[in-house]
C-alpha cells in the first residue's frame, strides 16, 4: 500500500522489496492519493473498503501501508479490514529484527521496538480497561493494564540502555585503539542497498554478508585496507539508510553510527543505476546530520557503474580534493581509482595532521611487498592478497 501526492518513481520497487526482505511475498499493490490523511483510516473507510476486498481476493494475510500510521489509524483499519496491518515504521523494525546479528544489534533493535510499544500501547489490547483490583507485587489498587505495561516497558528500556551504554564504552576504547594506530579510519554509508558490502569486500578481501535485501547489514564491521604505497586505512562497514528512516532506530543505533561521526572520512556509495539517486543522497545527508556527521569530509563513490558508466572516473571538485569516483564493486571497474583516491586522502589527512606514516611490522611489510610484485608482475594494481589484514 502507498500513499500521498507526491509520486515517487522507485517507491513501488522500494516498497516490494522491503516487503520481500522481511520474508513476505507482495501480491498487489494499490496507490491512494488524498489531499491529508483521514484521521481515522488515514485512506478514507470507502477506500479501505475497496482495498480489503482485493486483498481478499489476491490471498493476502497483511495490509503493508507505506506511511506511519497512528495507532488508531492501524486499529481501525484492522477492524474495517478484518486483516493485520503493518505501517513502514513497523515493517522496518521487523526487518532489523531480522537482520540483527550481534548482541548490540540486536538490543538495539529491541529498544527500538519497545519505544515504538510505548506510544502505541492502545493497538491491539483487549483488556486495557480493566482494573487491577486489590494489592499485589506488581501494581496498587486500582491500577489499569495499561499502566503496568507502560511501567513494565520503562523498566525493560532501562535496563537495555544501560547494557548499550557499557557497549558503546568497549567500542570506544576499540576506536580509540584504532586511533593510535595513526591510519585514516574510512567509514562506508550509503542508502540501502547501495552496495557498501559488496565494496567492502572487494576492498578489504573479507566476507561481509552480502544480498539483494535492505538492511543486509546491520552490524559494523571494521577492517584494515591496504591502498598502495606501504599505507593501510581502517575501513568500517555501516548500516544502510531509507527515506523516512524511522526516529526510534536512529536514536537505537546511534552508538553504532558513532563511526561516522568519528571517522575522518565518509565513502557516501550511491547506486548510480537509481533513477532517484539524488533523492536518495539528500536521504542519507539529512540522517548524517541528526547523527552529527555532516560535516566530515567525504568522498562520494557511484557504485554499479556498469550499468550507469557515464559516471566513470574521479571527478574533482574545490581545491582540486576528489569529490567523486565511478566504480562497479561487483566487476572492480574503477576500485584501482577508488585506491589511489583513498591513499591521496592519507597522504593529506597526514599532512594535515604531521604525521608520519606508521611503521610496519616485519611481517606486514613483507606481504605488501609481495603483493606490490605480485600486482607489477599482472600488470594490476589490485587487491591485496586474501590473507592481508
Amino acid at each position: 500500500m502507498r500513499t500521498g501526492r507526491d509520486s515517487r518513481p522507485d517507491a513501488a520497487g522500494e516498497l516490494s522489496l522491503l516487503v520481500s526482505s522481511d520474508g513476505m511475498e507482495a501480491a498487489g499493490l494499490t496507490e491512494a492519493h488524498r489531499d491529508r490523511p483521514d484521521p481515522a483510516t488515514y485512506l478514507g473507510s470507502g477506500k479501505i473498503s475497496e482495498i480489503a476486498s482485493l486483498a481478499r481476493g489476491a490471498g493476502a494475510e497483511v495490509l503493508v501501508f507505506d506511511t506511519a500510521l497512528s495507532a488508531a489509524q492501524e486499529r481501525n483499519i484492522e477492524r474495517a479490514s478484518g486483516l493485520p496491518v503493518l505501517d513502514r515504521t513497523e515493517l522496518i523494525l521487523e526487518i532489523f529484527q531480522r537482520r540483527a546479528k550481534s548482541r548490540e544489534g540486536r538490543l538495539q533493535v529491541e529498544l527500538a521496538k519497545l519505544e515504538h510499544l510505548s506510544t502505541r500501547l492502545v493497538r491491539g489490547w483487549t483488556h486495557l480497561e480493566r482494573q487491577r483490583g486489590g494489592l499485589s507485587k506488581t501494581g496498587g489498587p486500582g491500577e489499569k493494564q495499561i499502566e503496568l505495561d507502560r511501567r513494565m516497558i520503562a523498566e525493560r528500556v532501562k535496563i537495555l540502555r544501560g547494557q548499550l551504554r557499557r557497549l558503546s564504552r568497549q567500542r570506544d576504547t576499540q576506536r580509540r585503539s584504532r586511533q593510535r594506530g595513526e591510519q585514516l579510519t574510512v567509514s562506508l554509508v550509503g542508502y540501502t542497498n547501495a552496495g557498501k558490502s559488496t565494496l567492502f569486500n572487494r576492498l578489504t578481501r573479507s566476507g561481509a554478508y552480502v544480498a539483494n535485501q535492505l538492511f543486509a547489514t546491520l552490524d559494523t564491521t571494521a577492517r584494515r585496507c591496504w591502498v598502495g604505497g606501504g599505507e593501510m586505512v581502517v575501513l568500517s562497514d555501516t548500516v544502510g539508510f531509507i527515506r523516512d528512516l524511522p526516529t526510534q532506530l536512529i536514536e537505537a543505533f546511534k552508538s553504532t553510527l558513532d563511526e561516522t561521526v568519528h571517522a575522518n572520512l565518509l565513502l557516501h556509495v550511491v547506486d548510480a543505476s537509481s533513477v532517484v539517486r539524488e533523492e536518495q543522497i539528500d536521504s542519507v545527508n539529512q540522517v548524517l546530520k541528526e547523527v552529527g556527521a555532516a560535516d566530515v569530509p567525504s568522498i562520494i563513490v557511484y557504485n554499479k557503474a556498469d550499468l550507469a558508466p557515464a559516471v566513470l572516473g574521479p571527478v574533482r571538485g574545490e581545491g582540486g580534493r576528489i569529490a567523486s569516483v565511478g566504480v562497479s564493486a561487483l566487476t572492480g571497474e574503477g576500485i584501482d581509482e577508488l585506491r589511489a583516491a583513498l591513499f591521496e586522502a592519507a597522504q593529506s589527512w597526514r599532512r594535515d595532521n604531521a604525521l608520519q606514516p606508521r611503521e610496519l611490522e616485519p611481517w606486514e611489510r613483507a606481504k605488501l611487498e609481495a603483493e606490490e610484485r605480485r600486482a607489477l608482475a599482472s600488470g594490476e594494481t589490485g587487491e591485496p592478497p586474501a590473507d592481508s589484514p
